[in-house]
């Protein structure tokens, strides 16, 4: 896999040409390509950090992370998406593994909660998810909640 270049900052210090890219590849995957017509901006933007993972000038990755009591009580990851000319290079991963470390270092050391397409359930078991609701329809889309439960890891010499 290429090597990946992380950004994570909040809303009010993206750049223009940052907050455009995100938003042009998120309407590019979830309107166009998943063919679902919703409103995308929520209003969770504007109290979000935003991780965009790079490839030169070229933004492969994407993801939006919440403090708890925003989307849910628990801290959230969402908003996945991965450039469609870039899927099958490990940057689903990549991107999943920086958002997680990411929430840690912003929110804590809590347990993450995410709304997953149910599709793309045993992408996020493998990253340390369990199923923790009833799948539910959003947009059109079978979507399930799930929830990565912190584990303090203590190492000795």
């Amino acid at each position: 896999m290429t090597k990946i270049t992380w950004i994570c900052k909040p809303f009010s210090n993206l750049t223009p040409n940052e907050l455009y890219y995100s938003l042009r590849l998120r309407s590019e995957v979830f309107v166009v390509e998943q063919n679902c017509v919703f409103l995308d901006m929520d209003n969770k933007d504007q109290v979000a950090h935003h991780l965009l993972g790079y490839v030169e000038d070229d933004l492969v990755a994407y993801t939006r992370l919440l403090g708890p009591d925003t989307a849910y009580k628990l801290m959230s990851i969402g908003r996945v998406v991965t450039s469609p000319k870039h899927r099958g290079t490990g940057a689903g991963r990549a991107v999943m593994e920086e958002s997680i470390k990411c929430c840690y270092e912003l929110f804590g050391n809590e347990d993450i909660k995410i709304g997953a397409q149910l599709y793309a359930r045993k992408f996020y078991e493998s990253l340390g998810f369990k199923q923790s609701g009833d799948i539910y329809l959003e947009d059109d889309i079978e979507h399930i909640e799930m929830i990565k439960e912190f584990k303090y890891q203590s190492f000795s010499c």
